[in-house]
């Protein structure tokens, strides 16, 4: 009903009458009034003049009933230690394919190798329950589309010259505006879920803390609205993840990287390796050739330019 109302009011250049409110919604005006209350204790302006009720303030709210016919996937909470923790949660409680948790702040929010991912406010941080129908070996490929997904919007909608760094880094001139970390639970020989969590730079300033970090906000000069990305990003996700066991995605998320041709540093947590970025292969590994000239085929860790 709150997102029914919204709309209502947003698609208004002017006060909607209650009379027109109530009939549609097939509210009474007492309900509509309750209603509205918990719109504006939510932080929503809503302003009651004679001619009926206008939205003064849109407020970039990431509430569930902002995403139309995704509201019953949608869940929001004001502040978690990390929504990977939760999405997992549901997952295995088997909620549908494209659950999201979406969290205003995040206390331990995690980035590859069990660093922290810093959620400071106005940032948009998520987590997608995903069930692609697609063997385990194939799973990789979802973090790459995720990745060039978000690159691809940040260009075209928002003017952000955004290139992705392997294996699921969205960079901008070399500074970090989202990271993806996703993991993987078969049933059998098929994927049961896919847990990726995705944390965006949007209206937060990552720096001081993080210094080669950068937002939309920075680059754009001016907030933009999270709820809006978000929901670019979940539909256009969602419609090629229909057909990423046949899309060439590898071949797609190299012609935007700027990982090839490049001098990296590879760290795990058991070594550090360093040489050229000569590929990515079909299964996702990345190619490096060391200074001994061998090429090392490495299928995880943590990819720093040098």
């Amino acid at each position: 009903m709150k997102g029914r109302i919204l709309a209502m009011l947003r698609s208004s250049r002017g006060p909607v009458p209650v009379q027109a409110l109530c009939m549609d919604l097939g509210l009474s005006q007492a309900a509509l009034a309750l209603e509205i209350a918990e719109l504006e204790a939510l932080g929503y302006g809503i302003e009651s003049t004679a001619a009926g009720y206008r939205l003064a303030d849109g407020r970039d709210a990431l509430y569930p009933w902002e995403f139309g016919d995704r509201e019953d996937r949608i869940h929001y909470l004001d502040e978690v230690l990390s929504t990977m923790d939760i999405a997992r949660d549901l997952a295995r409680d088997g909620c549908p394919h494209m659950t999201v948790v979406i969290a205003e702040r995040q206390t331990r929010g995690r980035g590859r190798l069990k660093r922290t991912w810093l959620s400071s406010e106005g940032g948009l941080y998520f987590n997608m329950v995903l069930r692609p129908d697609i063997p385990p070996n194939q799973g990789y490929k979802t973090n790459f589309l995720a990745s060039l997904v978000l690159a691809r919007i940040l260009a075209d909608n928002y003017g952000i010259e955004a290139r992705v760094k392997w294996p699921n880094d969205v960079l901008v001139h070399g500074e970090k505006i989202s990271g993806i970390l996703a993991e993987l639970e078969t049933l059998g020989s098929r994927v049961d879920y896919i847990n990726m969590g995705i944390g965006i730079n949007v209206n937060n300033d990552p720096r001081p803390s993080e210094l080669k970090a950068t937002s939309v906000k920075r680059l754009t000069g001016r907030n933009v609205s999270r709820r809006d990305l978000l929901a670019l990003f979940l539909d256009t996700f969602e419609s090629r993840l229909a057909g990423v066991d046949e899309d060439d995605v590898i071949g797609e998320w190299k012609r935007l990287t700027v990982t090839l041709n490049r001098r990296v540093r590879i760290v795990t947590a058991q070594s550090v390796s360093e040489g050229i970025a000569i590929d990515v292969t079909d299964a996702g590994s990345l190619l490096l050739k060391q200074a001994d000239g061998s090429v090392k085929t490495v299928v995880y860790g943590d990819c720093f330019l040098v």
